[in-house]
């Protein structure tokens, strides 16, 4: 009697109505990489939820920011018959999955969708006209991190322009601060280099890494980005090769360093720190990319289980979850981030994550709401993993630019 009076309770509140006790015992097995302080803080609260509502969370986290060794762990267990219950994937990966026919629709929790997400984001969560992933929240790639004392030290301000942004990492290395953090892997040295693309305007970044336009890949102009991006290396420390980005984040946490550059789940970080925007630290558009956003949207994917040719109610009770305003707000609050729901109130974020918000709405408006490359929302894998070869190749050796220009259009027909 006391467990059904319990169950009836859950029922009223909205949590388990419908579900029997055995469905209500389900283990939902996740994969993601969501490893980081700030990022298991906010994985946590999903967790929490599920937990709340009566099924048993079975984590499968992979460490790595970008995803590659999660992703290899994951096509290791859809391979083997043994697919988790749902997986950390975002952008072209989503429908090539989809197409391999091994997810399943969650459209029965996906009703008001459609309205309260961001056209680009909504399409991408679809295949063959339904819903098979619910996406969490917006990261902004294009931010500048600076750390408040070192630039106060510097005698600066946040830097708005190139010629600016490197006045002001001098003083900093005058005044005996490493001008930048800089992690050494792979995938951050492609965030960097579409930083710069992103610079030369959201209509130049299109033409170059949406549409892969030859022209615009082999343009002056895009030998101007090799250029700059070869000019911020010279000040990077020694010691970046294999920094994971959250080391890197902490160097500017602790005054180490003054600026990195890194989308906003660094903020996470920071928040973790005890940190606060405005007096501690500044997150800035990175020079040149004020009016414009690329966007890096994590989402779950779920995957057909042994036995079951739809959706399990742990899997539907997963997707509702992760839409929901509330775990909107909260997972957010503690990744960085801003809620990928359109109307979730904004109140208890802070300045940087409000900036986001409000140039996200412009960003959309006119035109400069753009896909990460380096964060898989851009171009499928072999693309993507072509292009990022030729930026690491460059930032790793003595390459000139017009080579590594050259490099990069063969790169772009890689399919």
């Amino acid at each position: 009697m006391k467990f059904r009076a319990i169950m009836g309770a859950l029922c009223a509140a909205g949590l388990m109505c419908g579900v029997s006790a055995v469905q209500a015992a389900e283990s939902v097995e996740v994969l993601h990489w969501w490893t980081s302080g700030g990022e298991s803080k906010a994985v946590g609260v999903l967790k929490d939820d599920m937990t709340k509502q009566g099924y048993t969370w079975k984590d499968f986290a992979v460490a790595g920011g970008a995803g590659a060794a999660a992703m290899t762990a994951l096509k290791t267990q859809v391979i083997s018959g043994n697919a988790p219950s749902a997986a950390q994937i975002k952008g072209p990966l989503i429908q090539d999955w989809a197409s391999q026919g091994v997810l399943v629709p969650i459209d029965s929790v996906a009703g008001d969708w459609k309205k309260n997400l961001p056209p680009e984001i909504d399409k991408i969560m679809h295949a063959d006209g339904h819903y098979v992933a619910a996406p969490f929240s917006v990261h902004r790639v294009n931010w500048l991190y600076i750390n408040k004392a070192a630039l106060d030290k510097a005698g600066g301000k946040a830097p708005t322009t190139w010629p600016e942004f490197f006045a002001v990492a001098d003083k900093m290395k005058a005044a005996g601060i490493q001008p930048i953090a800089m992690g050494g892997q792979p995938w951050q040295d492609l965030t960097l280099w579409e930083d710069v693309v992103l610079s030369q305007g959201a209509g130049f970044y299109k033409k170059a890494l949406v549409d892969l336009d030859e022209k615009t890949l082999t343009s002056d102009q895009m030998v101007g980005v090799f250029d700059t991006v070869r000019k911020i290396q010279g000040y990077f420390d020694a010691g970046r090769t294999g920094r994971d980005w959250n080391l890197a984040t902490a160097m500017v946490i602790n005054g180490k360093a003054g600026m990195q550059f890194m989308g906003d789940w660094a903020k996470g970080e920071f928040a973790n720190a005890g940190k606060k925007s405005g007096s501690d630290y500044i997150c800035a558009a990175v020079p040149g990319t004020e009016k414009s956003y690329t966007f890096n949207v994590d989402s779950f994917v779920f995957f057909q289980q042994k036995g079951q040719k739809a959706a399990t109610p742990g899997q539907l009770a997963l997707a509702k979850t992760i839409m929901s305003p509330d775990f909107q707000e909260q997972f957010s609050l503690n990744k960085g981030s801003i809620p990928v729901r359109l109307g979730v109130s904004m109140a208890k974020f802070d300045d940087c994550a409000k900036k986001s918000y409000a140039d996200e709405q412009v960003a959309i408006k006119s035109g400069g709401y753009v896909p990460s490359l380096a964060h898989g929302m851009a171009q499928p894998d072999a693309a993507a993993g072509a292009i990022s070869d030729v930026v690491t190749k460059f930032m790793n050796s003595q390459q000139d630019s017009k080579s590594a220009v050259a490099a990069l259009a063969k790169a772009a027909k890689t399919k």
